[in-house]
This record gives C-alpha cells, structure tokens and sequence, in this order.
C-alpha cells in the first residue's frame, strides 16, 4: 500500500459510530492517500506500506477536523454601534426604527462589490481556520433581493477557492422582509419561489435553503411555500425554528425531513419528536442565546430523550452572534446548556456532518473520507470545551495536507 502521509503516536477520537463513546484509540495510527483517510487504527495493527512523508504526533490528541454548520460569515459592514446603543439602553424596536437592525446590514451588504464581501469574510473565515475548522456552512440573507443574494452566495463559494477549507452555501432569501416590499409578505415570498430559488438553483451556487420562520419573518404556510419549491428543485431545506416563540417551527422541518432545525430555545415535545422521527438534526446556538440574552433554553433533556442528533455553530452574524470561536461556542454549550464533553465534541465534528448532509465525507475518521484532522496539545479531550480564549490547537490538516 502507498502512502501520502502516515501520522503516528496519536490519541484518536474517531467520532466512529460503531465504536462506543467517541471512538477513541490509543497509540493510534492515521494514513492518508489522495487526501481521503487509506487506514486509521492501533499501531500494532497497520499494515506494511510505503510511507512518503512520516509525522510523529507525540502522544497528542487528534479529533476530525471540526464543522461549523451554520453561520452568515458573507455580510458588509458591522453593528457595533447598534451594540453600544443597547448599552445604553436603547431597545431593538427603537434601534430598528433608527434604521438600525437586519435592514442596516442588508443596505450595507447591497452597497458591497463581491471582492469587498469576500475581503470582510476572509478574517472571519481565517479565525475559524485557526481553531481547527475545516468545513464551514455559509448563509446568504443580507441581500434580500436576487442580485446581492447571489453575490452573497458566489462571495461564499469563493472563499472555499482563497483559502484550504470546505464550504458548503445555504440561500436565505426567507430571512426579513426588505423595505421595498412595503409589508407584502406573501408578494416577498412569492417572488422568492418564482424568481430568486430557480435561478440560483439553475447557477448552482447553493447547497441548501433555510427561512427564519418567526413571528418577526415568516409564518409556518410563507416558510412551506419555500420549501415545496425548494424541494422540486431539489436542494435540501433547513430552518431557523422556535428561537423567540413557538410556532411549530420544529415539526415544520421535520415535515420536509430538513437537514437541520436551529436554536429551537421555544421548541416542545411534539416538535422533537417529529425530529427524531424524520432524522433532523438540532442545531444549538449559545453564542444567540448569550449575546442577545435569551432565558429559554433550549430542550436539551427532551432532544436526549428522543435521540435527536445535537450539533453546535458559532451563528457568526453581525446582529445577534458576532461570534468567530466555535472553541468558545463549545463552552458555551457546556455552561449554558450543560452539554456533555461528548455530546460537544460530537456537535461540532460528526453531528454538524450530519447537519450538512455531508456525513459521507467527513465528520467522522474512517476510510474513504476525507482527511481532515485537528490536532490538539491537550491531555484530554475535556480540556476542549473547558478553556476560554486558549486555543490548544497544535496543527489543522485539510484533505490530508
């Protein structure tokens, strides 16, 4: 067997579903060839090959290279002002009525060429990268009409192209309503399903649809309407459910077998446990829930009960998660949430794979995937989700380079 490059004297967790907790192997041997993983187990076990490039990890933990599945990295300009007026005591309503709120991103966004959009992200991006990131999903939703929102999205897939990470695009058109549409919700939605939807699908520039069904959005009939769309053309759906109430957002996504239901902090049994049934993985976002300063937690112990797959993103966002450490959102998860060491290490490795619809090629260190490893200077995995502002990671491998 020829191989590209062989990692040795490691402490793997393989995140291997058929292997109990998360798969870890002591003394543990990765190999890779044409960038997927050509064997990974026991040292003792691995077989005899020819080994081009030899690299001894001295004892140091290894994980997949980690996932974050949701976020809106692509935007133009910023709201730290609207930050500091909040301190200060102004209410969203009242910073909204300033011009403030989605609508000043979205104006900055629509003002912004595609090279400016990409230059503003590739910080973001790069600080994601250097805690070990190696797939990211990014969301449009700050153009709201069909030209920015495909910049967004062609903005999105270039940065895969700048720099050594993988990137997978969701079209949010169903994100807020832009001013022009005076209100019409229903004309907005439509002219999503006829005009916008077909046409970045045509261009292949989006892997997924997501809509934030809230009070605030769109109801439960506007989001089915994008769906059944999105759908017969054949990309997968996601959606931002229950986060400020609960309309059913959850049961909605189910419906349509979703990749993904995110924050989910208003979400009942019943929405759950149509999760659980249609395979939808919940998305948990405690950088949201802290910088907007939520009370409702999410069903953590109703997601256990039902076995709902538990995944966890940054949400970087310029309103509510200015958030580009998934490290931090990791402890976040523990001491908001009270998510174990296990159920965090999962949600940013395997179960945001799962979240992505990308559990074949990564999320996970088994044969035929790709090699994406982060490697760690920790004595265990605990000390991941246990640090805050340390970043522990000793190396970030992409596709086996």
């Amino acid at each position: 067997m020829q191989i590209d490059r062989l990692w040795t004297g490691a402490r793997i967790a393989t995140l291997d579903p058929s292997r109990p907790g998360l798969g870890v192997i002591e003394d543990a041997t990765v190999a890779a060839r044409d960038g997927r993983i050509a064997w990974v187990g026991p040292a003792r076990d691995m077989p005899k090959c020819q080994v081009a490039d030899r690299i001894n990890v001295e004892g140091r933990w290894v994980t997949p290279g980690l996932v974050d599945c949701h976020t809106h990295l692509v935007y133009g300009g910023n709201r730290a002002h609207e930050f500091e007026l909040r301190l200060a005591g102004a209410s969203y309503e009242e910073i909204a009525r300033a011009g403030g709120g989605i609508l000043s991103t979205v104006k900055a966004t629509r003002a912004a060429s595609q090279d400016e959009l990409i230059s503003a992200a590739l910080p973001r991006l790069e600080a994601l990268m250097a805690e070990g990131v190696t797939t990211v999903e990014i969301k449009s939703g700050y153009g709201l009409d069909a030209d920015t929102e495909a910049r967004q999205l062609r903005a999105a897939r270039s940065l895969g192209e700048a720099r050594p990470v993988s990137v997978t695009t969701t079209f949010l058109g169903a994100h807020a309503l832009p001013p022009e549409a005076n209100g019409d919700k229903d004309a907005y939605i439509e002219g999503i399903c006829t005009g916008m939807l077909p046409v970045i699908a045509r261009e292949g520039i989006a892997d997924a649809v997501d809509a934030f069904m809230e009070g605030i959005a769109f109801s439960g009939m506007q989001t089915a309407r994008v769906f059944e769309v999105a759908k017969r053309l054949g990309l997968p759906v996601k959606l931002h459910a229950d986060q400020l109430s609960n309309l059913g957002g959850a049961s909605l996504a189910a419906n349509y077998r979703a990749l993904s239901a995110d924050h989910l902090e208003y979400t009942d049994e019943e929405g759950v446990a149509a999760m659980a049934k249609a395979g939808t993985v919940a998305v948990l976002l405690p950088g949201a829930f802290y910088f907007i300063r939520e009370r409702q937690k999410p069903p953590v112990e109703l997601l256990r009960k039902h076995r709902v797959r538990i995944a966890i993103a940054t949400d970087c966002n310029p309103g509510s998660s200015p958030l580009t450490s998934l490290l931090l959102a990791m402890n976040m998860a523990a001491t908001l949430f009270r998510l174990t060491v296990e159920e965090i290490v999962a949600g940013v490795t395997r179960e945001a794979a799962h979240a992505l619809g990308r559990i074949r090629e990564i999320g996970t260190l088994q044969v035929g995937k790709w090699c994406d490893l982060a490697i760690w200077n920790i004595d265990r995995l605990a000390a991941l989700p246990y640090h805050m502002g340390l970043n522990p990671l000793h190396a970030r491998i992409w596709r086996g380079q």
